[in-house]
């Protein structure tokens, strides 16, 4: 994994975990790679996996079965959709609206380009199926 400046590793290392839920690789009741795995993997310190486990912990996301290890929780896909959206509304929207503003982009400009967007994406999910 490729980490960005500016972001805390484990913070990263939640929001691929929230991705892979999101996309399905991991169904609420599944068990997810132990920390040490995840570790491996993204070749990251175990310490700052636990942190990312832990936040996901918090958030609702994943529950730790003693012994067992980590599994999705029941309504993590909601919890983690509900998170990112209001993340999205109350953070990520507002800098958009500034930046648009600054040069001078448009709501039709940006609506347009969204269509356009949302046009390719959504043949290219046809495709693959």
């Amino acid at each position: 994994m490729i980490f960005k400046e500016g972001t805390p590793i484990y913070m990263q290392i939640a929001e691929r975990l929230q991705d892979e839920i999101l996309a399905g690789r991991y169904a609420e009741g599944d068990r997810v790679p132990s920390v040490r795995e995840y570790s491996v993997l993204l070749e990251v310190n175990v310490n700052t996996t636990v942190k990312a486990y832990e936040q996901l912990a918090s958030l609702g996301a994943i529950y730790n079965r003693r012994g067992m290890g980590y599994f999705v929780a029941d309504g993590a896909v909601a919890a983690i959709l509900s998170q990112r959206r209001r993340a999205f509304l109350d953070e990520e929207l507002p800098e958009l609206f500034r930046r648009m503003t600054l040069l001078g982009i448009t709501p039709d400009e940006l609506l347009s380009r969204w269509r356009t967007a949302s046009s390719a994406a959504d043949g290219a999910g046809k495709a693959a199926t």
